[in-house]
């Protein structure tokens, strides 16, 4: 019989086994046994999870090194697992997810060329996502963030022959950039502070230090925890997709459709929602940087919930569902309600990978058209599709009883308790977000479900660069293969009852016990809790609430503009041109940063060029010094004469000025 130990190490390396041999031997082992060993070492790592899930309820915790790295002086840099109901949760969501897109991905996948490679990379994902949630140091978490950093580009980018996918995979690697070095400086102040890298060290000490002050200006104090805590949520801000750091994550669609359900669902972005909810002992002693951390995650839930309604690219539409949805979760860590955001992360894990797996499973039908523009009636030809999608769009936008209704309603509670300063401005931004978030949902239900069939119009682009489609256009849309349709319904399920089944435990039992601190000041889930009499009434009594006929109107609104009156959006973009131009520019941030910063760099380089390097080093330094010589050598030239009387005058000057410099020595 295994120890515990024993399967704390598995979880993490059977995914990394399957990655080393699709990624180093794929070429010799074959599609076939490629996609085995991948599926069977997240399979083994789900399973695995369970048991130490089960394990966790029963009451054990784990917090040990399993290697030291290095040691110097009293600092200790190691690899170590954290074993608690936090990350237990979050090991069973990363890997349930990550074995349905494996799944899904032999279906997808088939006939392209890097078959063997793309099932190593998601692996390989897997496993940092996994050092991440399992980590119990900052070093390890620093190691998983940036891993999943690097696997995401690679995964971007995996078609490497467009150039779409290749500005994209360097825009996202560039801007988690930014977030990353505010991330490390915040690890920096942490080690600097607090003498360790270890949480429980520096959570057992965090008190002592929420009087502590910093001097970043002179004349300046600022609390050390709410620089700390600016800092790393800033790392959150790139790798979660928060405004001004949310410009990667719709590019990103340029990869797989998998990709887009495994990073842009469960794992990559809501690191930094976990991140910040493990960091709950720091968060709670500063209020300045939990109002930044809701302000953050407001603009983003309501802003990136507008541009959604414009887009015409399947994908890009659930992007922008992705980025309001992760806004949500921040303004719950803001409002202090830790296992609110943890909720809402695996309720969105599940109908958001459900969504983007949907997407893809109609793509490949339109043989890999990817605008709504060009589907329509798909309901007839693909009724599994079209079911899972229905499912999964009405527990985005919080229909009663399924699972996005509890977690996203709690938000919008916890968020109305809330007497921080911003809270105001964050319970408006999430309750209007409801009425947007239903709004382009269902355009995007509508058109590609029903209506009139748009699909043989023709093609707008093309995003899968693989000949092995090309002979396929034109054909009748049929429902997906079994490898498609099987995760699908899988994820179909707990996007139906995961929110009923666990919100009590969750959020008013004591589930996560001392995995998250919150303070007595920040008393908003103890007043969440006298509200709450049950799932079943909470969900009934949501029919009185602004929330669900917001719901509502943004559902009828958009099957009326879309299947009944389909001229009216198109006299609205013509009436509000400056308005749309607006949101289809994407508030004109990609121009902004290109601008500034590409340009700013631009500018930068030209004028370090011109004034450095053409008019210091080249004209002063190396062409001044030849310059120099050569005028030395002019003047010392004019005394080699060859006459006998000029020597005889350079010698007698020459002894004048010794005897002169002698006799002034003495």
């Amino acid at each position: 019989m295994l120890d515990m130990q024993t399967l704390y190490l598995i979880v993490p390396l059977a995914p990394l086994l399957g990655a080393a041999l699709a990624g180093l031997l794929g070429w010799a082992i074959g599609r076939t046994l490629s996609h085995i060993l991948t599926i069977a070492g997240v399979a083994v790592s789900l399973v695995v999870s369970w048991i130490i899930f089960q394990d966790v309820l029963a009451g054990h915790t784990y917090n040990g090194t399993v290697y030291t790295w290095m040691v110097l002086g009293d600092l200790r840099f190691e690899v170590g697992f954290l074993i608690d109901p936090l990350s237990a949760l979050m090991m069973l969501v990363v890997t349930f997810v990550s074995l349905m897109v494996h799944i899904y991905t032999i279906g997808y996948m088939h006939g392209d060329p890097g078959y063997q490679r793309f099932f190593s990379y998601i692996s390989l994902f897997t496993f940092s996502m996994l050092m991440l949630v399992m980590s119990n140091n900052f070093l390890q978490l620093f190691f998983g963030w940036e891993a999943v950093g690097l696997v995401s580009y690679l995964l971007i980018g995996f078609w490497y022959t467009k150039e779409t996918a290749i500005y994209a995979n360097l825009k996202a690697f560039l801007v988690n950039r930014v977030g990353d070095f505010g991330f490390i400086l915040g690890i920096g102040l942490v080690l600097a502070y607090f003498g360790s890298l270890d949480y429980a060290s520096v959570f057992a000490k965090a008190p002592q230090m929420a009087n502590e002050t910093i001097t970043l200006f002179p004349g300046k104090p600022w609390m050390l925890m709410t620089v700390i805590g600016i800092l790393l949520f800033i790392g959150a801000m790139g790798k979660s997709a928060q405004v001004p750091l949310h410009v990667w994550l719709p590019d990103s669609m340029e990869g797989p459709t998998p990709i887009s359900a495994l990073i842009h669902a469960a794992t990559m972005v809501t690191a930094g929602i976990f991140m910040v909810a493990r960091m709950s002992p720091l968060y709670e002693l500063s209020d300045t940087a939990l109002s930044f951390v809701m302000v953050i995650g407001a603009i983003t839930a309501l802003f990136m919930g507008f541009l959604g309604v414009v887009q015409n690219d399947i994908k890009r539409i659930i992007a922008y569902s992705t980025l309001s949805q992760l806004g949500y979760m921040t303004v719950a860590l803001g409002a202090s309600a830790y296992s609110v955001a943890i909720f809402h992360l695996m309720t969105h894990a599940f109908f958001k990978a459900l969504l983007f797996l949907a997407a893809g499973s109609v793509i490949i039908a339109l043989h890999h058209n990817q605008d709504i523009r060009y589907m329509g009636g798909l309901r007839k030809y693909m009724p599994i599709t079209w079911v899972t999608s229905l499912i999964g769009s009405l527990a985005l936008i919080g229909t009663p009883f399924l699972s996005g209704f509890y977690s996203k309603d709690s938000i919008i509670e916890a968020v109305k308790l809330s007497h921080l300063p911003g809270s105001g401005f964050a319970y408006f931004a999430v309750t209007l977000g409801v009425f947007v978030t239903a709004f382009y949902s269902f355009r995007m239900y509508f058109l590609v479900f029903h209506g009139k069939e748009r699909f043989h119009q023709g093609h707008a682009h093309d995003n899968k660069p693989d000949p092995h489609h090309a002979d396929h256009h034109g054909g009748t849309p049929h429902e997906t293969p079994w490898v498609v349709t099987g995760p699908l319904l899988a994820l179909a399920l707990p996007s139906l009852a995961i929110g009923y089944m666990t919100i009590d435990p969750l959020l008013f039992g004591d589930y996560f016990g001392n995995a998250i601190y919150v303070s007595d000041h920040h008393p908003v889930m103890r007043e969440l809790n006298h509200h709450f009499h049950g799932a079943a009434a909470m969900a009934l009594h949501a029919v009185t609430t602004l929330p669900f006929w917001l719901m509502t109107a943004g559902v009828g609104l958009s099957w009326f503009f879309y299947l009944v009156r389909p001229d009216i959006p198109a006299m609205l973009m013509r009436r509000f041109s400056f308005v749309h131009g607006m949101l289809v520019n994407k508030y004109w941030f990609d121009e902004l940063y290109s601008w500034l910063f590409a340009g700013g760099a631009r500018l930068l380089g030209g004028g370090l060029w011109r004034r450095g390097d053409v008019a210091i080093i080249d004209g002063i330094i190396i062409n001044g010094s030849t310059r120099l010589v050569a005028a030395f050598s002019r003047l010392l030239s004019a005394f080699q004469s060859g006459y006998i009387y000029h020597y005889a005058f350079a010698m007698i000057i020459g002894v004048f000025a010794l005897v002169t410099w002698f006799a002034r020595l003495n």
